[in-house]
């Protein structure tokens, strides 16, 4: 067969794509893995009982923004990373942005605190599970990121990998959010930003075996 007639005759089978179809995926799995990590709390943990107060302090809405952050600069990420042919060569300095502003700030928070509680403000109260709970509720959405990047056509399966397990892990950390009571900014720069790294770092690794071609 000529190279002529085979390009035709792989062109003739071709269907065309549906509009923002990639969205309409990632929209289904983003809210099938909110679901599944909500049901996960309830399972496992409990809403903090002074939610309400928490609402009208300044610090909780900082967490808040900084986990909403993370999610649409990964969200954004995850999405380019999905269609072959995309520019991501800014991706880096997305990610890294919000990060950098809060570890600013979390350094200044500890310049001004009196030394007898810096201790307290970098590992306040629940260190030792904050990272591995909120990995734990990412496990919903990192299934269903993974499979809305395996249907579509990821050609950087490591990056986007990892960019699926951040994704599932911001996700997860703005719902462990309703329950952690901690408010601190080295805390929470520090030890939820390791939580939502330790799904990116699985998804690193995942990427090569469950996304590629």
């Amino acid at each position: 067969m000529k190279t002529q007639d085979l390009v035709l005759l792989l062109a003739s089978d071709t269907v065309p794509v549906e509009p923002h179809a990639a969205l309409r995926r990632f929209a289904l799995a983003l809210a099938g893995g909110l679901v599944g990590s909500v049901l996960l709390l309830f399972s496992l943990l409990r809403i903090r009982a002074d939610l309400a107060e928490a609402l009208f302090q300044p610090l909780f809405w900082l967490k808040i923004g900084f986990v909403l952050s993370l999610l649409a600069v990964s969200l954004f990420a995850a999405v380019r990373l999905s269609r072959p042919g995309s520019v991501v060569t800014r991706l880096r300095g997305l990610m890294v942005t919000p990060v950098l502003l809060m570890w600013g700030l979390a350094l200044v928070a500890l310049w001004l605190a009196a030394p007898a509680q810096r201790t307290a403000l970098f590992f306040g109260e629940t260190w030792r599970y904050c990272p591995v709970l909120i990995a734990i509720l990412s496990v919903p959405a990192f299934a269903a990121i993974l499979w809305a990047m395996k249907g579509l056509a990821p050609t950087r399966p490591r990056r986007a990998g990892f960019t699926a397990g951040l994704l599932a892990g911001a996700l997860a950390a703005l719902v462990y959010s309703l329950h952690c009571p901690e408010a601190g900014i080295p805390f929470i720069s520090f030890w939820y930003l390791l939580g939502m790294l330790i799904p990116a770092s699985v998804g690193a690794w995942l990427g090569e075996r469950l996304l590629r071609w």
